[in-house]
């Protein structure tokens, strides 16, 4: 129900843009879900990267704030992650998760790897 998009290898400093599509996803559910991006670095646990609420509040993680940017598009049903600035130790899987009510949904994880 969940695909996360847009990873890839990139040098860095350079930019991404991850994309989580919900589009079999009842619309109130979408707009009412808190979403979250993780990631989960090789060999180490998953840690939260950003999150937005249904109310579009948004809270980062200190490793990220001021590079990614987490937004939400209840018309495409999609919460996308702009990710700027690259470092090496962004390079993980990222995935995404909504939480509506007791209700938890996983995307598939996406590679992102940032070369030095």
């Amino acid at each position: 129900q969940l695909q996360a998009s847009g990873g890839g290898l990139v040098q860095a400093g350079g930019s991404l843009r991850l994309s989580c599509a919900a589009s079999g996803m009842i619309l109130s559910v979408f707009r009412g879900s808190d979403v979250a991006w993780y990631r989960q670095p090789p060999g180490k646990q998953r840690e939260t990267v950003a999150q937005i609420s249904s109310g579009r509040s948004a809270n980062y993680a200190n490793s990220v704030k001021g590079r990614f940017t987490i937004s939400r598009d209840n018309i495409k049903r999609a919460v996308n992650l702009q990710m700027n600035d690259l470092k090496p130790e962004d390079t993980a899987v990222y995935f995404c998760n909504f939480i509506y009510g007791v209700r938890n949904y996983w995307g598939k994880g996406t590679q992102v790897t940032v070369s030095s």
